[in-house]
């Protein structure tokens, strides 16, 4: 039994040509339930079942219907992590967008970064029938992501800094208005044209003179797609304790300060316009003039690094930072779950102005953040391989 059952194994890897071989060897044919397997499959990585190949006419790809059947198979033979890297390769292989454009479809998806960062690069192109549906297959990735992140990133926070969030007791002057506004965006009441707080939140008395202050500087270039997506989560994190003041900016060849997003992570995540060029030193420029206590301010550049300004002008800023007293974090590019993706030689000489550069897995992002917020040593954690 167990060697037929690898049998069939390798015939739905080699496809249908292998077919004689492997009868040769003696495999026997296969299941009606593995015939359906080998069809999903062929769909995308060739042979007989080439369904997504033809049909439709010149110039025209499948219809929404017959890829919904394709997706209700995959699922329904499949576990999800099998269906999560078939349904990318049906996108990046097969040019199937479409599966990102329709929202019946989209609904079928299983959740997966990569498609979730080829969504965000086509946001622009969604028709509007399909914008809800997008948004929700976001969110899904971003409940994962949260998951993993949330509970300790806040406890990162709290051991670092050992101090209440808020304060108990309801006082006028000791309002954090910034995060209240935040907090409360979708309470606005066009009728009023006002904010409705469904929740005021205050400064503890012994945290409002000494925050620290965390500014994200996020490239979103189109190898950006992982980063961002668990960059933004952490910044929302962030932003929600009312211990830490937060700035998220993203940055092309051009700057936007994203920060009165970050009171939902898809509201942000949907803020960010991926792709185009790099001009990372004129983002840290804008980053310097946030900047009102460097002793108490952690910069994060989060980046490939691949600078398609000044490269001299972008280690000069992250000098003068790191000069004025500023705590100066780069974290790299990270892609397929969790590998590095950087220009190797920037990277070397930002590293030689002893400012940390390393590739950070996401589960070790509470780590570092604890780390920093400590003043520890990040050596060790840079050490540590991502994965």
């Amino acid at each position: 039994m167990m060697q037929r059952e690898q049998m069939a194994r390798w015939r739905l890897i080699l496809g249908a040509e292998s077919q004689p071989v492997l009868e040769g060897m003696g495999a026997s044919p296969l299941s009606q339930e593995e015939l359906l397997m080998d069809s999903a499959l062929a769909a995308i990585y060739g042979g007989p079942g080439e369904a997504f190949e033809t049909g439709g006419g010149a110039g025209r790809g499948p219809s929404a219907p017959h890829i919904s059947k394709w997706l209700g198979d995959l699922r329904s033979l499949f576990d999800p992590e099998i269906v999560a890297v078939v349904q990318n390769d049906a996108v990046q292989r097969k040019g199937l967008q479409q599966l990102l454009l329709e929202p019946e479809l989209l609904e079928e998806l299983e959740p997966d970064l990569d498609l979730a960062s080829t969504l965000l690069m086509l946001k622009d192109q969604i028709p509007k029938k399909s914008k809800e549906s997008a948004r929700k297959f976001i969110r899904k990735i971003v409940e994962e992501i949260n998951k993993l992140l949330e509970q300790d990133v806040r406890r990162a926070v709290t051991a670092a800094l050992n101090r209440r969030a808020h304060s108990p007791l309801p006082s006028a002057a000791a309002i954090d208005f910034p995060c209240t506004i935040r907090r409360n965006l979708r309470h606005y009441n066009p009728e009023l044209g006002a904010i409705i707080p469904e929740r005021v939140w205050f400064f503890d008395r012994s945290s409002r003179t000494n925050r620290w202050h965390v500014i994200l500087d996020i490239d979103q270039s189109g190898s950006m797609g992982e980063s961002i997506l668990y960059s933004s989560v952490m910044a929302c994190i962030l932003a929600s304790m009312t211990a830490v003041q937060t700035h998220v900016v993203a940055f092309d060849t051009q700057i936007m300060d994203l920060t009165p997003l970050c009171a939902d992570p898809v509201d942000l995540l949907f803020g960010f316009q991926m792709g185009g060029g790099t001009d990372i030193a004129k983002s840290i420029a804008y980053c310097q003039g946030l900047v009102q206590e460097p002793a108490k301010t952690i910069f994060f550049l989060i980046s490939d690094l691949e600078e398609g300004g000044n490269r001299a002008a972008l280690l000069r800023r992250l000098e003068e930072l790191k000069a004025s007293g500023v705590t100066v974090v780069v974290l790299l590019a990270i892609a397929d779950g969790g590998k590095p993706y950087y220009d190797a030689q920037t990277a070397q000489r930002i590293a030689a102005m002893d400012i940390p550069c390393f590739a950070c897995a996401p589960d070790r992002l509470p780590e570092l953040l604890e780390r920093v917020l400590k003043g520890q040593d990040l050596a060790a954690l840079a050490a540590k391989k991502p994965g």
